[in-house]
């Protein structure tokens, strides 16, 4: 077994597993699934506690309705880029004190703009307000910008001389962009928070034209979880530090569960699945303690016609196409079948990518593709956009949208 802690680090901590096994035993869809499960006094105990999914979670909040013992109770929405909105619940502050007592990325000299979008139940905006307000940084609360504002509020940013921005890798790359393509520098900037999407390795690239001093800090988590770990500029982007009242655990599948273990929290979080598949490992940061490394999400394998499509290994092959700056996958389903598979790619100014041999290469070295479309390939589609698909309540761009044929 991979726990994040040890027995000992753990174990005052695991009275509030307890306390949130009692209250799933009330859960009347849960029938008895708990019934004959051991309260957990050790990890092994634990371990032995069956996980929760998204769908589980929610049916839980929805018999619980847990309140904030003070402040107020914030509700947010929990789906992701592409699932209809649920619910996950904070209280007013969202855990962001007992972030700060071990992370501490902006000071009082900072000037952050908070560019994750603030409406629609999204929850990372007011999460990184949150933040800001313990660290005492002057604070622009920009959130989401429309194309055409980009080259005034750049202009604003640069005049104010901001020295640190948040948001999401999809939002802070089309920042960057912009950035780079109007000539407009940042040399004032020196952080890049980011949560919500795994960061995306072409923002180095803006990065080093627009602001070469800013360097990255990362958080990790889920509306569910809240924000589990971080991670600095000396720690891969992939890899994060859990705060000791998150409990991580690998399970032998290879899957990341979490356990909250602040008796703050208003989600029941026992052994929650994000779907994401990782590992526990040390930090070439030099920080002791185990560390969390992502190795990606497992439900990013979608099923095309009864075969498993690996969508983030197809993206990866396509944004290493020269010109190609980033790209999806949109699934169109009619009646639960799939009956088209476009891969949309935006580019770079000025670049002629052959979209044409690209999607003959698709189809030849994808399995699932040259399999599935064997004797309909016309329905396999490359093409350049403007912009990807995206979701205007949480200004996240997944890497695979999956749609209804109308």
């Amino acid at each position: 077994m991979s726990f994040s802690l040890t027995e000992a680090q753990a174990a005052d901590g695991l009275a509030v597993a307890r306390h949130t096994l009692e209250l799933l035993r009330t859960v009347p869809e849960f029938g008895d699934r708990y019934a004959d499960v051991a309260a957990p006094g050790t990890l092994a105990e634990l371990a032995a506690l069956p996980p929760l999914a998204k769908d589980d979670l929610n049916t839980a909040l929805a018999h619980l309705e847990p309140s904030a013992a003070q402040g107020a109770t914030w509700l947010f929405q929990s789906g992701g880029s592409t699932g209809a909105p649920k619910v996950g619940y904070a209280p007013t502050g969202f855990y962001m004190a007992k972030v700060f007592e071990h992370w501490q990325p902006l000071d009082r000299d900072d000037v952050f703009v908070n560019a994750w979008g603030a409406g629609r139940m999204w929850g990372a905006h007011f999460l990184a307000a949150g933040l800001a307000d313990l660290c005492g940084c002057r604070v622009i609360a920009l959130g989401s910008v429309t194309r055409e504002e980009y080259p005034e509020w750049l202009a604003f940013l640069a005049d104010r001389k901001v020295t640190a921005i948040g948001g999401t890798p999809s939002v802070l790359r089309l920042w960057f962009a912009h950035a780079r393509a109007a000539g407009i520098e940042l040399p004032s900037l020196r952080k890049v928070l980011w949560l919500g999407e795994a960061w995306q390795p072409q923002l180095e690239e803006d990065l080093a034209v627009v602001a070469p001093k800013a360097r990255r800090h990362g958080m990790f988590g889920s509306t569910e979880t809240w924000v589990v770990g971080s991670n600095t500029p000396g720690c891969p982007a992939d890899t994060f530090h859990p705060f000791p009242h998150q409990l991580v655990h690998v399970g032998d599948d290879g899957l990341l569960d979490f356990t909250s273990l602040d008796p703050a929290m208003l989600n029941p979080v026992l052994r929650y699945r994000t779907g994401d598949a990782g590992e526990l490992t040390s930090c070439p940061c030099g920080r002791t303690g185990p560390a969390m490394r992502v190795l990606g999400r497992r439900d990013n394998v979608v099923q095309v016609r009864g075969l498993g499509l690996h969508v983030d290994e197809l993206l990866a092959r396509v944004e290493r196409e020269p010109g190609v700056t980033r790209a999806q996958v949109v699934i169109t389903e009619q009646g639960g079948r799939a009956q088209e598979v476009e891969v949309l790619l935006v580019t770079a100014a000025g670049a002629d990518v052959d979209t044409a041999a690209l999607r003959r290469e698709l189809l030849s070295a994808t399995f699932t593709l040259s399999t599935a479309f064997v004797h309909d390939p016309e329905h396999v589609r490359v093409r350049t956009v403007d912009a990807l698909i995206g979701n205007d309540r949480t200004g996240k761009t997944a890497g695979f949208v999956v749609r209804e044929a109308s």
